[in-house]
């Protein structure tokens, strides 16, 4: 279990740009093919760009043509939370980060073996980390 993070609006909305707050805050998403990530192959760790908790290893992201960075897992079942989402007339799953509940993307299960999962994460929801071996 994941020791929770609260803060308040204002909080957010001091640590974080117009554009994360706008995505992890109120759920908003990035155009497709803008993102940071999207096409990123460097190895290392996708970090949750509000509370730093390890989320997607580079070991885990595929191509998925779709414009998003794409992982079929996370580094840890319970560093992501799944919420359903009924918004624009959808039924989705939506993806949450366990300790600040920053919203990070979606889950479809249009992915590759060995889970058939595709998490679709936004971008500005995350920051990367290299691997130190790569660094060096």
């Amino acid at each position: 279990m994941v020791e929770k993070i609260t803060k308040t609006d204002v909080q957010w909305r001091e640590q974080l740009t117009q554009e994360q707050y706008e995505i992890t805050r109120r759920k908003g998403t990035e155009r497709p093919f803008c993102g940071a990530f999207y096409d990123h192959k460097q190895d290392g760790i996708y970090f949750c760009v509000c509370c730093d908790l390890p989320l997607f290893s580079s070991d885990h992201k595929f191509t998925s043509g779709t414009g998003w960075p794409s992982f079929f897992k996370p580094v840890s079942d319970g560093h992501v939370l799944h919420r359903q989402d009924k918004s624009h007339g959808m039924h989705r799953t939506e993806i949450v980060c366990a300790r600040c509940d920053a919203h990070l993307g979606h889950v479809f299960e249009d992915g590759p073996a060995p889970t058939g999962l595709r998490y679709c994460i936004n971008s500005v929801s995350l920051v990367f980390k290299p691997d130190e071996k790569q660094e060096r």
